[in-house]
């Protein structure tokens, strides 16, 4: 049974992780232009965090405890099929929310100010973050219980990946109320969602944890990062800036999380 100062730091880091939208909210409301060529290095180094982390430290340790339980056959089937389901569930999520409110459609600060029934934008958007940002907490959350030197990189890209979701809440809803405490406040809470996504892992998942469980959970999670990465973090990275800075993101990302797993072996 895992420590309660474990369980603990799992949901600490998940908050830090889906409450860095207010970071970008501070962002929006602080600076008059986007910095796209920092914005789209920070992108495809959160990318480059998740997909090597989940091919080279999650999916070998799934790997291991599926076919310990199930065999080495049956064990890999488990591991594809989960890795898939997790792919189709944030694929299912992107689809039913519409493109113009997607909060991973890339905007700049400068480029919010343009938008049409900011209110009703913002509050769109908001809703949407919360909605994507929920299998974003149990990923966190489930990838701290397995081990902190996985959940610690993994809490700083999806942190990065929130930055400019804050961004997308706080300006159309500043510009369309003049409040810049309300705008903060809707991009802040919206981020809400992602501990709560914690939340509901540890009571459906925690007490019922087994090798297996573990195994299956670990691949969902590696298919809603990949996914994540290739679908939204490396198009936005490229539409921010320059392909080679986002490709540099990418590589300095997977160098760091390669770096941070060989000095804890």
């Amino acid at each position: 049974m895992l420590a309660d100062s474990r369980i603990l730091f799992a949901f600490l880091l998940t908050a830090v992780a889906g409450l860095s939208t207010g970071i970008g909210s501070l962002i929006a409301l602080l600076a008059k232009k986007t910095n796209r060529n920092f914005l789209s290095i920070s992108l495809g180094f959160s990318a480059g965090i998740m997909i090597y982390v989940s091919f080279m430290e999650m999916m070998p340790t799934a790997l291991t405890g599926l076919t310990g339980v199930y065999g080495e056959k049956q064990g890999a089937l488990y591991l594809i099929l989960a890795f898939f389901c997790g792919i189709l569930l944030i694929n299912v999520i992107d689809f039913i929310i519409p493109e113009n409110v997607n909060p991973h459609e890339a905007h700049g600060v400068e480029d919010m100010q343009k938008e049409i029934q900011l209110k009703r934008t913002g509050i769109m958007v908001a809703i949407s973050i919360a909605i994507h940002n929920f299998p974003e907490g149990i990923a966190t959350f489930t990838s701290a219980l397995e081990s902190l030197d996985i959940a610690i990189p993994i809490t700083v890209a999806i942190a990065i990946h929130n930055i400019p979701e804050g961004i997308a809440v706080a300006v159309p809803i500043y510009h369309a109320s003049g409040s810049r405490k309300k705008a903060f406040w809707y991009s802040f809470l919206s981020g809400l969602s992602e501990p709560l996504g914690a939340l509901l892992a540890f009571v459906f998942f925690f007490h019922f944890w087994t090798p297996a469980l573990n195994g299956l959970i670990l691949s969902a999670v590696s298919g809603i990062m990949v996914f994540i990465s290739l679908d939204e973090l490396l198009p936005a990275a490229e539409k921010y800036g320059k392909h080679h800075l986002s490709i540099a993101g990418v590589v300095a990302g997977m160098l760091v999380m390669a770096l941070s797993l060989f000095l804890f072996i």
